[in-house]
């Protein structure tokens, strides 16, 4: 039996299909094609909330804005917005998305190592809660360009985002607060950096901002961020980022949402008083374990070990390429069937297109469904068209009612 801990509460199953927010696999499969993102609207609401409540019921004055980069689509951010989220975006393709999606721009924080002109303006025009300096460039930038935007008598309201010099326990593309990180301000130029900032009028600075890096599972690394921006000097504003790991494997360990905000606020107040504003960005944590992707068995073939090849891959999931990320993948039905080992490809053209290798598969054939859990972070974001593959649709269920979200790209999609 597959271990359904890794996928929505939702999930049940009946006979030899499986039910997701009240939606039959086999079903979705025979409507909408695979490969299919696949998410229970239900478990995505009470994510949501749980964050929401966990926060503020610590700590009234906090907001929880969802990073968009972790599932960037106008379906996706307008669910969420209308749980009471707030939307934490990079550059103005984000913005745009957010705006679209019904997000409050008071709402809205911006990002970015590397803004341009393009960037800020949008981000001015809009008239965004924060915009987050990451160097000395944004300032100036700002500087050139509010001028249109901004009363005179009001400045653009900016957090500082600082490089705390802290080397997270996660794998190396995902760790953002080291010291040579390309992201923010290292400490040793925060002091110049905000003298910097109040010699422009344009600019209001509010407050301080750290993010470590992502997958992170131990909430003693936020505490650590915690206290470095305690070191600095005292703000009203402090956006602590995202990061929450998630379970991908059965043996996985991840902090709950409500532990990590006990830890989170507790550090908070314990360094930095109760009187601030709090800002947290999460988005894999939000978003991941609502999703799932479905698949079918395309080719089942024994080279020296077994390879079972499914009509997706890293067109649809660059995880296993890009940060060696294990899923823990199952065949639909055949649940008492002897598992045999083998490696889960892709159809695309290189060896490296592996789901996830040496995994147990329950008699996998031709024509099987294939479910691979805790696919609703980044598998969207960085979908892609290798090999002129079609993007997959993204297929919201809820109460056993399927609507697309997204529909699968076409052909004609690609030629133009």
């Amino acid at each position: 039996m597959p271990d359904l801990s890794l996928l929505p509460p939702s999930a049940t199953i009946e006979g030899e299909d499986l039910r997701i927010g009240g939606c039959l696999l086999s079903d979705l499969a025979e409507r909408f094609g695979t490969p299919a993102y696949v998410i229970d609207e239900g478990a995505l609401r009470a994510r949501a909330r749980e964050y929401l409540t966990a926060l503020t019921s610590r700590h009234p004055r906090g907001r929880v804005c969802f990073a968009v980069k972790a599932y960037p689509s106008v379906s996706m951010i307008r669910v969420l917005v209308s749980e009471g989220l707030g939307c934490d975006v990079v550059g103005a393709g984000e913005l745009r998305l957010a705006l679209e999606a019904g997000a409050d721009p008071a709402n809205i924080v911006m990002h970015g190592n590397a803004k341009s002109d393009a960037d800020i303006e949008a981000a001015l025009a809009a008239r965004i809660g924060y915009i987050v300096i990451d160097g000395f460039d944004d300032i100036d930038r700002i500087e050139r360009l509010a001028g249109p935007h901004t009363p005179a008598d009001e400045g653009v309201p900016v957090l500082l985002r600082v490089s705390p010099g802290i080397e997270s326990a996660t794998h190396a593309a995902l760790a953002t607060g080291g010291k040579e990180s390309k992201f923010g301000v290292p400490v040793e130029q925060v002091p110049a950096a905000i003298a910097r900032m109040r010699a422009v009028p344009a600019i209001d600075l509010r407050g301080l901002h750290a993010h470590i890096g992502s997958q992170i599972l131990a909430t003693e690394q936020f505490e650590a961020a915690v206290a470095a921006l305690a070191s600095l000097e005292r703000f009203g504003v402090y956006d602590f980022g995202g990061g929450l790991g998630v379970r991908y494997l059965p043996r996985d360990v991840a902090p709950s949402v409500d532990e990590y905000a006990g830890s989170l606020v507790d550090a908070a107040h314990r360094h930095l008083g109760a009187d601030i504003e709090i800002l947290i960005e999460p988005g894999r944590s939000v978003v991941a374990q609502a999703g799932l992707t479905l698949y079918r068995v395309l080719t089942v073939k024994q080279a020296g070990k077994l390879h079972v090849a499914v009509d997706g891959g890293m067109g649809d999931n660059l995880e296993p390429s890009l940060y060696g990320q294990r899923f823990s993948p199952f065949v639909v039905g055949h649940w008492d069937a002897e598992p045999v080992i083998a490696d889960l490809v892709g159809r695309h053209c290189e060896s490296g297109d592996v789901i996830t290798p040496d995994v147990p598969l329950a008699d996998p054939r031709i024509g099987d469904l294939v479910v691979v859990p805790a696919t609703g972070a980044y598998c969207f974001t960085m979908s892609n068209n290798y090999n002129a593959a079609l993007r997959p649709p993204v297929i919201y269920c809820d109460n056993g009612t399927a609507r697309v979200g997204v529909r699968r790209e076409t052909f004609e999609d690609l030629l133009r």
